[in-house]
């Protein structure tokens, strides 16, 4: 099945899945506590300001793809909800909390996942990172894709001068901005990406991977 998904929608779905590693206590989310996931200001890229219709309309898209779905119980008064991506794509931990990054923070690079992963899976080192992106890469199709190199952009490795890459899923970056990010330098590095208006929907999962 070809999975088609927007901005506010990979952003839901990131939101879905980090709530349910980091915070389970609260999960299922409710409409509005998905919404505030959606529009935090850390741990997001871009900051997004989603309002309740924003959100109800991705949550009904990625129902009718299977990737989310209602999920309060008898008991409860406020609707909630919750992803369907494990049941989708039997992932392992490892491998979902690098998509979950992925999709919520765009484009990364392997020193950055770990860090940035933390919270929901501890990596040892930087080959075990490899090791998951390697896996995603090598499914089929592939889910995960190598950016190409960018001058400038150096490891911190010692006595080691060598250009990063980064990983970026298909799933959740739009084309234009995709290639905003592998195209727009400072002197700093990459800037940051930017909602565009002419984001292009994509289709999922062909994705394409460049081998390292």
């Amino acid at each position: 099945m070809n999975y088609s998904l927007n901005d506010v929608e990979a952003r839901v779905l990131g939101a879905l899945v980090e709530k349910e590693i980091t915070t389970p206590e609260y999960y299922p989310l409710s409409l509005n506590a998905l919404m505030n996931a959606c529009n935090q200001k850390s741990n997001r890229e871009p900051v997004m300001t989603l309002d309740e219709d924003a959100v109800r309309s991705a949550i009904r898209s990625l129902n009718d793809l299977g990737l989310s779905r209602f999920a309060s119980s008898a008991d409860s008064r406020v609707g909630k909800y919750e992803h369907r991506l494990n049941e989708t794509f039997n992932f392992h931990r490892h491998e979902i909390a690098i998509l979950c990054v992925l999709m919520l923070r765009g484009p990364q690079t392997p020193g950055e996942l770990r860090t940035r992963t933390e919270r929901m899976y501890a990596f040892e080192d930087l080959e075990s990172v490899h090791n998951a992106l390697n896996l995603l890469a090598k499914r089929e199709p592939p889910l995960v894709q190598v950016l190409p190199r960018q001058p400038g952009l150096l490891t911190a490795w010692p006595r080691c001068k060598r250009k990063l890459k980064r990983y970026a899923p298909r799933l959740p970056i739009c084309s234009s901005s995709l290639r905003r990010s592998a195209n727009s330098l400072t002197r700093n590095g990459l800037q940051k990406l930017r909602p565009s208006s002419d984001c292009r929907r994509i289709v999922l999962p062909r994705m394409r991977y460049r081998p390292r």
